[in-house]
């Protein structure tokens, strides 16, 4: 495949950076338009300034063409006016949805073809309670400038790997690792639920891959399913942890002030059943038959632990129980 010519819009954090990597090592002309608070644009792509809340946002590249615009953004303002702004400079655009646009995640297997949220009214979305409808509205400013066959869009389940911010696929072969207790006892849901996550390198490259052949359609791009305990199975393995392990259930958690998935006081992965059974076992077969590959678990795993033991210990995580949360529960379930 040919070179290609790619605006990226981000490139500087963790998903728009791995995309920018993949495209750059592929030997496409990147260029990534961002205010660039998030850290620096990766070598190899040229980097335009720019704040996409501004009306002169896209002034720099107004002159250039593009085979295709790949856009991550929340705020449906943004969407619209970088879609207004690049419909006739950009031959495809690619944008980066989620899961969360679903109305229901109740019902297990659920394809692209479900029913979605309203979408948000407004141009900016104010908090995360709303995130599912404004990427709805974002998925419709794409759709309503480039059509439907010249738009790709990625609804992303969880996304993991090295350099996962959120702290949600880290956290448990990094709490394997390092044991709060004494004893090396680590606190384990007992929750029968599945789990879905997506390498962030298998979905940036995919994204790229699909760019450059000019997939369009609305995919779920997700990880391969796997019950929950084989997934901290996994995590345990890579960490070599043989401690005791403390298992507690839905209640038991809700009952100590345990919050699901993310936050503060919170255990990642879990989500309340049984309205959250399908929110990680969607039909990922479309995209998979568009050339979206996986690699093991266990590597994603791997690595995403080798990355976290580089960071600082005493950092505030966005998810997951501090040690003193941990020892606390622990004695509570009396471990």
């Amino acid at each position: 495949m040919g070179s290609v010519r790619l605006l990226v819009l981000g490139g500087t954090a963790w998903l728009g950076g791995s995309l920018t990597v993949d495209a750059v090592h592929r030997g496409h002309d990147v260029t990534c338009l961002a205010r660039g608070d998030s850290g620096s644009v990766p070598a190899g792509a040229r980097f335009h300034r720019a704040d996409r809340d501004r009306p002169d946002a896209y002034g720099a590249v107004a002159d250039e063409t593009w085979d295709a615009v790949i856009d991550v953004s929340r705020q449906p303002g943004q969407v619209r006016r970088a879609t207004t702004a690049l419909a006739e400079r950009a031959a495809a655009y690619v944008f980066i949805s989620s899961g969360n646009v679903y109305a229901d995640h109740a019902i297990p297997g659920g394809d692209e073809s479900a029913e979605l949220l309203a979408p948000l009214t407004g141009d900016v979305m104010e908090t995360m309670e709303t995130y599912g409808e404004a990427k709805v509205a974002c998925e419709q400013h794409v759709l309503r400038s480039f059509g439907t066959d010249r738009t790709l869009i990625a609804r992303a389940g969880l996304i993991g790997g090295p350099g996962d911010i959120f702290d949600r696929t880290g956290y448990w072969p990094r709490r394997f690792a390092r044991p709060a207790m004494a004893d090396d006892s680590v606190l384990v849901l007992d929750v029968p639920l599945p789990t879905q996550v997506i390498d962030v390198r298998d979905l940036a490259a995919w994204l790229v891959e699909s760019a450059e052949r000019g997939v369009h359609g609305v995919f779920n791009a997700v990880g391969e399913t796997v019950p929950l305990a084989e997934h901290l199975a996994v995590a345990r393995k890579v960490a070599g942890h043989t401690g005791p392990l403390v298992p507690v259930d839905q209640d038991w958690l809700l009952d100590h002030d345990v919050e699901p998935w993310m936050g503060e006081r919170s255990l990642p992965l879990w989500l309340p059943t049984p309205e959250y059974a399908g929110f990680n076992s969607r039909d990922g077969s479309a995209a998979r038959a568009t050339g979206l590959t996986h690699r093991l678990l266990a590597e994603t795993l791997a690595d995403t632990l080798a990355w976290e033991l580089t960071r600082d210990p005493d950092h505030v995580r966005r998810a997951g129980l501090s040690d003193d949360d941990e020892r606390e529960l622990i004695g509570a379930r009396g471990g």
